[in-house]
């Protein structure tokens, strides 16, 4: 599928009442207002496209933007190829997308690492979904890495910025769901750390209470 091509089948895919659920999310820049149903189909019909993936990132779209990391090449992502993208990130919706590619990559760690040190939420924010998407993803990472992530974000997250708050509560949550060591862990730090309050805006977006979210989906797993 070519550039012209897929922005068009976007610009068809979009509606009003989705345009309006994305701005109370934070977008702000232009956009079809495209479903994450309807985006998916696309991905199918594209596959992987890692050359489409660059010129829809390129049109500045949010919907475009969104796509392009669903179709991009992991392989051929790391935290150089990834830095013209993290430093225009300018919402939730975004990170979680650009999250979930980066998650992917064999650079995923050094893209943690790298972003967890930046001084934006956005960025920071963006390392922590990463390693949410490592703990529940990618079996071959030691305990000790998360079991000294969740001391950072029980010394950090009180502290810290408001979506980088969020993305460390996910994190949380994504770590105490990985085994039966790490959730013991988890829930004893999300005691500690007790409730988490963020700013979702003009949103009905809710803060998961950490402990009652591992145990609802350790359950759910074991059944």
């Amino acid at each position: 599928m070519k550039l012209k091509e897929a922005m068009a089948a976007l610009a068809a895919a979009g509606d009003e009442k989705t345009r309006k659920t994305y701005a109370r999310h934070g977008v702000k820049r232009a956009m079809y207002g495209v479903s994450y149903a309807a985006l998916e189909k696309l991905r199918k019909a594209i596959k992987v496209d890692h050359e489409l993936a660059q010129q829809l990132w390129n049109t500045g779209n949010h919907d475009a933007r969104v796509l392009a990391t669903m179709v991009a090449d992991p392989a051929q992502v790391s935290t150089r190829t990834l830095a013209p993208w993290v430093e225009e990130l300018d919402h939730g919706l975004l990170i979680c997308a650009v999250a979930r590619l980066a998650g992917k990559a064999t650079s995923a760690l050094a893209c943690f690492e790298q972003w967890s040190k930046s001084d934006s939420d956005w960025i920071c924010g963006t390392a922590w979904y990463v390693l949410a998407e490592l703990a529940m993803g990618d079996k071959t990472i030691s305990d000790e890495l998360f079991e000294k992530q969740l001391k950072v974000i029980e010394r950090d997250i009180h502290k810290t910025k408001n979506e980088t708050k969020y993305c460390m509560n996910g994190a949380l949550i994504a770590i105490g769901v990985r085994n039966a060591k790490l959730e013991k862990l988890a829930l004893k730090a999300a005691e500690r750390i007790g409730k988490v309050e963020v700013d979702h805006g003009d949103t009905a977006c809710k803060t998961p209470d950490a402990a009652a979210y591992i145990k609802k989906t350790v359950a759910r797993k074991k059944k």
